[in-house]
């Protein structure tokens, strides 16, 4: 997949103000600080495009950046979903729980989503908030996928190895686990594997 045009579209306090149309949607979720924007921008090639942040937690409301990529046959038109963080401690109470809903309202509700991609810092055990983010995304059946962030912070063997152990970890719940990819915005890795992914689930294809 070739990413032909990036841009960012709006910015939506609740799902019902999202985009009308029916592009495919595709999901981008994690705890604060797990590096999101900075994979938005290195999966479509575009340095500025989702605002990075030394404090965690801004990401506020449902961001869509509209997509237009290619391949040797086709070409497709879909939204990359950026959705607030969870379990960023120093937001109010009132507050996290509004964002609390306006991300289980926009994952249960809209149509258009194809797939979550549920962030997770590759250098930390299994938090009990991820896990709980995951399994409700299971009980809920919401096609989701895993992507490991920050390899290049501990260099890849070690990032692999984190890896199958977190997803090992799954297994005393989960009958058939999650596909899951291991990412660094800084290298650039995962990104092909990522797109591929994306692109598998586009009209056209089977």
């Amino acid at each position: 997949m070739i990413i032909k045009n990036a841009k960012f579209t709006l910015s939506a306090p609740r799902v019902s103000m999202c985009p009308k149309d029916d592009k495919p949607e595709y999901a981008f979720i994690g705890r604060s600080n797990v590096g999101k924007s900075s994979l938005i921008n290195m999966l479509c090639g575009r340095k500025g495009l989702a605002k990075t942040s030394a404090t965690p937690g801004k990401t506020l409301l449902i961001n869509h950046f509209y997509i237009e990529s290619t391949n040797e046959k086709d070409k497709n038109e879909w939204y990359l979903v950026d959705l607030p963080g969870y379990g960023f401690a120093k937001r109010s109470k009132s507050v996290q729980q509004q964002l609390e809903q306006m991300i289980s309202s926009y994952i249960l509700q809209r149509e258009q989503l194809v797939n979550v991609f549920v962030l997770i810092d590759v250098r930390h055990e299994q938090q009990k908030i991820d896990r709980e983010f995951i399994d409700w995304l299971g009980v809920s059946g919401i096609p989701f996928s895993i992507v490991f962030t920050k390899a290049d912070k501990v260099g890849l063997p070690k990032a692999k190895a984190n890896a199958e152990a977190w997803m090992k970890q799954l297994e005393d719940g989960w009958e058939e686990l999650p596909p899951y990819f291991i990412t660094s915005s800084e290298k650039r890795q995962g990104r092909d594997e990522v797109l591929e992914y994306i692109e598998r689930f586009l009209p056209g294809k089977e």
